[in-house]
């Protein structure tokens, strides 16, 4: 807590990832996304876990009420329990969305004014009124655990250069999708997959997202 705000100020977005949770870790959330929210810097929430536990769907919905969330980033199953959507989760992971996920996240982003974005076999990204649909990724993807992080991560960095959080997002979740297509194409199983994941990310350019990104509205 005694850094979180000195460090805030010096990004150009902020991820705040409620996978492990203590009351140290939620005040310096609090801090640090008050001070990016000051600086304009885009806050990117990643309510890991929500609806397994009360604990954790009241933190997550106490970042949303108190600090101004650019994109909400996760799970069909956390996005439903905070919409109020009948939805299944346990432990970090989704088991059911009661309901169409699309018209759920739309619905809920412009009721709250912030971006949502769905990961899933097909991505679903909007702000309520301006909706794409992500198909890039491997199965892989979901057989290694931390990934869903990893593309909360990714979006913090595209949301980084861009003020277009529905069009940073989706291409995120594209470049994260193509990098694990392109694991998966030489993996020998999760471990090599996760190992690849990281080079193919980080050799990622501008020519291979335009080219094999995989997208639609709706």
């Amino acid at each position: 807590a005694e850094e979180v705000e000195e460090m805030a100020v010096i990004a150009n977005a902020l991820c705040l990832n409620i996978g492990t949770l203590n009351h140290v870790q939620i005040e310096s959330m609090e801090l640090a996304g008050s001070m990016a929210n000051e600086r304009k810097i885009p806050v990117i929430l990643d309510p890991v876990g929500v609806g397994a536990t009360q604990y954790r769907t009241k933190t997550a919905q106490r970042l949303l009420d108190r600090l101004d969330v650019a994109v909400l980033k996760g799970n069909a199953g956390e996005i439903g329990v905070l919409a109020g959507a009948e939805a299944k989760v346990r432990g970090v992971d989704s088991h059911g969305l009661s309901g169409d996920p699309v018209t759920i996240a739309q619905e809920y982003a412009e009721a709250a004014g912030l971006t949502v974005a769905i990961s899933g076999a097909t991505d679903v990204i909007t702000d309520g009124k301006h909706t794409l649909l992500v198909e890039n990724g491997h199965s892989l993807m979901g057989s290694i655990s931390g990934t869903g992080c990893m593309a909360a991560s990714v979006t913090g960095v595209f949301a980084a250069e861009s003020k277009d959080m529905v069009l940073a997002s989706a291409a995120a979740f594209a470049a994260f999708g193509i990098a694990g297509e392109r694991s998966a194409a030489s993996a020998r199983g999760p471990g090599s997959f996760k190992k690849g994941l990281f080079d193919e990310l980080a050799n990622l350019t501008p020519e291979d997202l335009a080219r094999a990104t995989r997208m639609r509205t709706v």
